[in-house]
């Protein structure tokens, strides 16, 4: 006997989901199927509501929702000479509870990975070399510590060579191979204040 023919649908749709396979796709669906309508419809409501108002940050690429900068680019406060250059959105959320840096952001969407097809045209790098045409001061390559990683580090420092920039990463303690979204807090603050500037 095969599954009515909505449970069926929303099982693959779940499917879909990354690291999301036939088992958690079902356990989620028949989990959904026990809920209260209204519950399922607020869920709903979030998703839809999630994908119509958030976007990306048009200087930095990170989140930003009601607007066109995120929130630390649109925050005077924040000190625009100085660039985190990150992965993904979640790395910025980790380096912000780490509360060591009061810089901006800067997002790739990705890490280098030829073997993947992940070239430098597929990330915002570009992007990033545009904004040094104003006053940056120092660029920090804040990675997982991983084979992509490490690549992408030594690309960006390699083209980041400007006269006056000082390029830096964070100091040694972050877990090899791990990710920096997964970080404690209290490591990443210590990476980021003793990060090391490096050398072409």
């Amino acid at each position: 006997m095969n599954y009515p023919p909505s449970l069926q649908t929303v099982m693959d749709e779940l499917g879909r989901f990354p690291g999301v396979g036939p088992k958690s796709a079902q356990r989620i669906a028949l989990w959904v199927m026990r809920q209260p309508t209204e519950d399922v419809a607020r869920l709903a409501e979030a998703l839809v509501s999630m994908k119509e108002n958030l976007s990306f940050c048009e200087r930095c690429f990170n989140f930003a929702e009601s607007g066109s900068l995120c929130p630390i680019c649109a925050d005077d406060r924040r000190d625009s000479a100085v660039i985190c250059v990150v992965e993904s959105p979640p790395d910025v959320v980790a380096v912000e509870r780490s509360r060591a840096f009061s810089g901006t952001y800067h997002v790739l969407h990705g890490l280098l990975n030829p073997l993947e097809g992940v070239t430098p045209d597929r990330l915002r790098i570009a992007e990033l070399i545009r904004r040094l045409h104003g006053p940056v001061s120092e660029v920090i390559l804040c990675f997982n510590s991983t084979l992509e990683g490490d690549a992408t580090a030594m690309y960006l420092r390699r083209l980041l060579d400007v006269p006056d920039l000082v390029v830096s990463q964070p100091a040694n303690g972050l877990p090899v191979g791990g990710d920096l979204e997964f970080a404690d807090d209290l490591t990443l603050s210590r990476a980021i204040v003793g990060r090391r500037t490096l050398e072409v």
